[in-house]
């Protein structure tokens, strides 16, 4: 498969926040096997190409001059472990001499085991508890690779984060603070929680994320008692 055949559903040529201390292009790859009710681009779900599509021939020729400017090719999603040109992507990304960062739900953990060789760096979306991911996901037996991911990364010593989208219709505190809880057990050294945006969601009827100034207070002064490296991000 060669990564001309990548679905690419927007790209951002410069980027200071998707790859931490990393200037980036992201690639925003279309594709997606979940239907998150706060999903704020469901544009990209759909696996085919939309108005606005670029193409890996314009990527390619935008990061060729751009070598020595940028570090890294950031791909983003939609979910992109599900397209099979993201491997040879990674590789050639890779021998350009970019750093590359990936930003998963890891709803595969085969999927994943199998571009870790060609990542530096991940950004893993933990939506909830793994008994509670449905409620998110709208999607069965969806979970369990999410959490597995974590040890695997660990045993291949990817950097890697994780992050997940408070929304307090789906998430009541005490269950974000059980989830960062869990992740510290498993040794996860950093976490950041981010409020989910009301605009452009998938479902709309969830309505806003009613959460207030005072609960993003109480939720920073809780996460930092947990751990310095646990963070939330409005």
């Amino acid at each position: 498969m060669l990564a001309d055949n990548l679905v690419i559903g927007g790209m951002a040529a410069f980027s200071t926040v998707d790859y931490p201390q990393h200037l980036a292009t992201t690639l925003f790859l279309q594709g997606c096997p979940w239907r998150c009710h706060y999903c704020h681009n469901p544009h990209l779900i759909p696996l085919k190409p939309t108005d606005g599509a670029v193409t890996w021939k314009q990527v390619r020729s935008h990061l060729q001059r751009r070598r020595g400017l940028l570090d890294a090719v950031v791909f983003s999603g939609g979910e992109p472990t599900i397209q099979k040109a993201l491997l040879p992507a990674l590789q050639e990304t890779r021998e350009m001499g970019f750093r590359n960062g990936l930003h998963t739900g890891a709803p595969s953990l085969k999927s994943l085991r199998s571009l870790l060789p060609w990542v530096d760096w991940v950004g893993l979306d933990i939506k909830a508890l793994p008994s509670g991911y449905q409620n998110v996901t709208t999607c069965s037996r969806s979970g369990r690779d999410s959490w597995a991911a974590i040890e695997t990364l660990q045993k291949t010593q990817v950097n890697f984060e994780c992050r997940m989208t408070w929304h307090g219709t789906l998430h009541s505190m005490g269950q974000v603070l059980d989830i960062s809880e869990q992740l510290a057990r498993r040794g996860v050294q950093r976490f950041y929680v981010q409020v989910a945006r009301s605009e452009q969601m998938l479902n709309p009827k969830i309505g806003n994320s009613g959460i207030s100034a005072q609960d993003i207070k109480e939720l920073r002064q809780l996460l930092a008692l947990q751990s310095e490296a646990f963070e939330l991000r409005e």
